[in-house]
């Protein structure tokens, strides 16, 4: 699983131009199931990001996660975090789980991280959205479990 984690004040989804859901102060993660991945895989990463210390303390560190802050996370899809540009110019997802899988894997990372008691939107899978964020920072974290 490959996850694109931007610290946020806040972050929203519209779909087809409608308010989807919004998040404040927490994290936006874009996540891509990829071939091979597992449940345990999904569990993995789960667990990295609700424990990744990149919110400041008073002494101004990043030695806060998101669950010691009390935010909020906002988890959408993107299989396009698996582009391969080695070829050409055009990406190729051949890396990408495919959509049956990614559904599926997507659908218990959302309960994984539902799981810890912290807040969580996420988008829709498979929708074309329009995601808007105010990047804290600004932090952002790539992250592959």
């Amino acid at each position: 699983m490959r996850s694109l984690v931007q610290r946020v004040t806040s972050a929203s989804v519209h779909i087809n131009g409608a308010p989807h859901c919004q998040i404040n102060a927490g994290l936006l993660v874009l996540v891509c199931a990829m071939h091979g991945d597992t449940e345990n895989s999904v569990i993995k990463m789960a667990q990295k990001l609700t424990r990744l210390r990149i919110f400041e303390d008073d002494a101004g560190k990043m030695n806060h996660s998101v669950r010691d802050i009390g935010g909020e996370i906002l988890a959408v899809s993107q299989f396009t975090l698996a582009a391969s540009t080695d070829r050409g110019n055009r990406p190729s997802f051949i890396n990408a789980a495919a959509p049956g899988d990614a559904l599926q894997l997507y659908t218990h990372f959302i309960n994984c991280l539902e799981q810890t008691g912290l807040t969580v939107r996420s988008g829709r899978f498979g929708a074309t959205m329009q995601v808007s964020l105010v990047n804290d920072g600004p932090v952002t974290i790539w992250l592959e479990s």
